[in-house]
């Protein structure tokens, strides 16, 4: 299984239309016999911001994908909708594995985060050893956590993805952030992450 992460910037005058492409983008890679999931994704503060998350059966898949006429029609509508090219993550999973045992249920407000954040030199090692405990541990919140994955990136050393789903916001800021082994983790990446954590968080609704 392969996963991918893709964060487009519009520009103002074309957010509207580009996200309609890419909702017919969806639809057509959803009949893709390699692809295993896809969601796309408008940030909560910026209507010009835009995250595609896909998971593969493998990296041929991938590269099928790249040919097919739905992703040429998003490149061709990019070239004049975007203000900035993709940002592109190709993603390697970590112990532990990505789950998807659980749901959402109907009355869950949803919250969704993306945490891609860029490490100082010689923290990786230790940052994924406190991940691998980190995630075990959320995924145990049983009335909140619906999804927390870690993932580093492909020819980016320095830098780890987090892609996580909660019931409610409260979830995260009034309980989560407050366990044991979050505040732990929240220690090490004050020291370990290049700047501020917050430029790294994009809080996201699923279009």
């Amino acid at each position: 299984m392969k996963s991918t992460i893709v964060k487009f910037t519009a520009k103002p005058a074309h957010a509207i239309s580009f996200a309609t492409t890419l909702k017919e983008a969806q639809a057509a890679t959803q009949k893709e016999a390699g692809n295993k999931e896809i969601k796309v994704f408008v940030s909560n503060t910026d209507a010009n911001v835009f995250f595609v998350y896909e998971r593969w059966s493998d990296k041929a898949a991938i590269t099928s994908h790249d040919k097919e006429p739905h992703t040429q029609k998003l490149i061709q509508v990019g070239q004049t909708a975007l203000e900035t090219a993709p940002d592109f993550y190709f993603l390697g999973d970590t112990n532990p594995l990505p789950d998807r045992s659980k749901s959402a249920n109907s009355e869950d407000e949803l919250f969704i985060i993306f945490f891609i954040f860029k490490l100082k030199p010689n923290y990786k090692k230790q940052v994924l050893a406190q991940f691998e405990d980190h995630v075990t541990h959320t995924r145990k919140e049983e009335q909140g956590n619906i999804l927390f994955d870690l993932y580093t990136v492909d020819d980016q050393e320095d830098t780890l993805a987090v892609y996580e789903h909660w019931r409610t916001a409260s979830d995260v800021w009034d309980i989560h952030f407050h366990q044991p082994y979050a505040m732990k983790t929240g220690e090490l990446l004050e020291e370990a992450v290049e700047g501020d954590l917050k430029q790294y968080m994009h809080f996201v609704t699923e279009i």
